[in-house]
């Protein structure tokens, strides 16, 4: 089997020393290890329950930051992000990046058919990590560590976040503008169930200021918002103004963002 390298390192790369260090070991042994010991060697243990809590540690953690970041998400939205961050591919990666496929033991047939670099098992081997991070160092050192090793993929997800959508903006514009929240209706919907064609519109103050369509209620409703945006004197990323659905509806688009009306 292959000689794996000393765990110390491992904790200069974490900025942690582990008071338990039979319980950092414990975190990289594999079943398949346990299957090939000799019976007097079977009082280790296998990383799985540590797995099982860690999964359980980086929810709460990612839980929290989320719930405390972004407090207008809404149960659902908070719930896909967290899905989003704690993906096997992130972990898996971020396992590569630690090196932690090198510290694991494994068993003779699990090591011949590449169970050290497979993702799976380098996705369980960070949870089981946290788990005895989690055990040794408690709450607050652990929610450090893994807020820091997630720095990159936590950025990212700020940055994206901080792109409002057209119906977000629209809100946020009204409201300063005009001093009315914005009212969407739905103008009509037609086509069969698995192609179906809406049509929304949104009025502010009572004044119609955009109509979009789209293969579902929410896509015509952004359309909408981005029409309302362009009278409003701003746009939206990846929107084509629709000037004859605007005709069709009687809204008088200006000829720019927020200039005046055009004379076609």
């Amino acid at each position: 089997m292959k000689t794996t390298p000393p765990l110390n390192s491992l904790e200069n790369a974490l900025g942690v020393k582990f008071s338990d260090k039979a319980l950092l070991q414990q975190a990289f042994v594999h079943r398949s290890y346990l299957n090939e010991l000799l019976e007097n060697e079977q009082e280790l243990l296998d990383n799985e329950r540590l797995e099982f809590l860690g999964d359980a540690v980086l929810s709460y953690i990612f839980s929290e930051y989320l719930f405390t970041h972004f407090p207008a998400q809404k149960e659902g939205g908070l719930t896909n992000l967290r899905s989003a961050l704690v993906r096997r591919e992130t972990l898996a990666r971020l396992a590569v990046k630690l090196h932690l496929g090198d510290y694991l033991l494994l068993g003779h047939g699990e090591e011949e058919s590449g169970g050290r670099t497979r993702q799976a098992t380098l996705c369980a081997t960070f949870e089981a990590l946290v788990g005895a991070l989690y055990l040794d160092q408690q709450m607050q050192v652990c929610r450090d560590v893994v807020i820091r090793l997630f720095r990159q993929e936590l950025q990212r997800l700020d940055q994206r976040m901080q792109v409002k959508d057209a119906k977000s903006r629209l809100q946020e514009l009204a409201q300063s503008k005009v001093g009315a929240t914005p009212r969407y209706r739905q103008v009509t919907s037609d086509g069969p169930d698995h192609a179906k064609h809406f049509v929304m519109a949104v009025q502010i103050g009572g004044v119609p200021y955009g109509v979009g369509q789209g293969r579902s209620k929410q896509e015509a409703t952004q359309n909408a918002a981005a029409m309302a945006l362009y009278c409003l004197g701003e746009t939206a990323d990846n929107y084509i103004l629709d000037r004859d659905l605007a005709r069709e509806h009687g809204i008088d688009l200006p000829d720019t963002p927020g200039g005046a009306d055009s004379d076609d």
